[in-house]
């Protein structure tokens, strides 16, 4: 998908605003639709799915019950079929995702 490294986040504080950001971003989404839904109506669908993950993935944060690697996150197998153009926040996704697989990054500074 992306041939970049992926810079996991390095504390609890900045997952949750990785979250928080992909929540806005889902805001400005549904705008957009609005506004101007030729071509990106289909999205919709979508958009409802995943503002339903974060927001459940957000939710188990906040109550202790959430837990890295158990898979990937269902949006992952639908984010290929939708170009950055529009879905501009598609590689804070796949950060978000590469964070709850392999977990916090944590630096081997002494």
């Amino acid at each position: 998908m992306f041939k970049t490294k992926i810079v996991r986040a390095r504390s609890t504080n900045e997952y949750v605003g990785l979250i928080e950001q992909a929540l806005d971003d889902i805001w400005d989404i549904r705008q957009s639709i609005e506004f101007d839904g030729e071509g990106i109506v289909e999205m919709g669908t979508f958009i409802d799915e995943l503002e339903t993950s974060l927001k459940d993935i957000y939710q188990s944060m906040k109550d202790g019950t959430y837990e890295f690697a158990t898979g990937d996150f269902p949006f992952m197998a639908s984010l290929d079929n939708y170009h950055t153009s529009m879905l501009p926040f598609r590689f804070l996704l796949v950060r978000i995702n590469e964070t709850h697989m392999k977990g916090l990054e944590i630096s081997e500074e002494s």
